[in-house]
């Protein structure tokens, strides 16, 4: 399996977000809430129109979770917005992790890669495997990345396909040259947490229009350690001379 295989299998699989109780304008404006992922948004009542407005949501029928509306839209809290950090609107989102985004921009996609790359920095240990796709873009990013390469017992390894030289660097970081469509089409960023289950996280997108990006970021551990694995084992982690 590939990574683009690995986002397709997310795509297919789509969650249902159900308002209960609300009018017609907050359902507009949860599905507005979640635009940018696949999940169908949708209204519904309950027999006695109790209690206030209430979202539910399923996978395959299986219930998953519950909320206020309120709290899914955010209403009373300064700043919310639908980001990467999972604090944003627990509980729902808790169970939206390998849900499929859609047309993330390139801030967008910063903001999401620097939520993992914060985590790695501040347990300071384990691995961090991130892919520019070409070794231009990792040439804007290279300050990052020696930083985090230079963080005590963090190993950091960045992949990219050959587009000029190699950026010069005088630090632990591990540049792979590779010369695959997947290392082309794909941004990722991958913690594997130090080995332990609760820390491992990831962010996985394709390049499917020019610097739109779908994918999915998770906090499965298994679908983490896939990632590593998959990574380790087709592109090696010995730096190209």
């Amino acid at each position: 399996m590939s990574l683009t295989e690995l986002i397709a299998g997310v795509e297919a699989h789509e969650k249902t977000l159900t308002v209960f109780n609300a009018d017609g304008a907050t359902v507009e404006a949860v599905r507005e809430r979640f635009r940018d992922r696949n999940l169908t948004v949708a209204g519904d009542r309950t027999e006695s129109g109790d209690p206030e407005p209430f979202v539910v949501l399923a996978d395959d029928d299986a219930f998953l979770t519950a909320a206020s509306v309120d709290d899914v839209l955010g209403l009373g809290r300064e700043g919310t917005t639908p980001e990467f950090e999972a604090e944003t609107y627990r509980p729902v989102l808790d169970h939206l992790d390998e849900t499929l985004f859609t047309s993330y921009d390139v801030d967008q996609m910063v903001a999401a890669s620097r939520e993992i790359e914060d985590r790695a920095w501040r347990i300071g240990s384990g691995s961090l495997y991130a892919g520019f796709q070409r070794l231009s873009i990792l040439r804007d990013q290279l300050a990052v990345y020696q930083r985090l390469s230079e963080r005590g017992g963090l190993s950091v390894h960045a992949f990219a396909s050959p587009d000029g030289a190699v950026p010069e660097h005088d630090s632990d970081l591990t540049i792979h040259v590779e010369r695959s469509d997947e290392i082309a089409r794909s941004w990722f960023v991958v913690y594997d947490g130090a080995g332990v289950d609760v820390n491992k996280c990831a962010l996985l997108a394709e390049e499917r229009e020019p610097r739109s990006f779908y994918g999915f970021w998770t906090y499965d551990p298994d679908t983490v350690d896939w990632m590593v694995e998959h990574l380790e084992s087709t592109y090696g982690l010995i730096e190209p001379s």
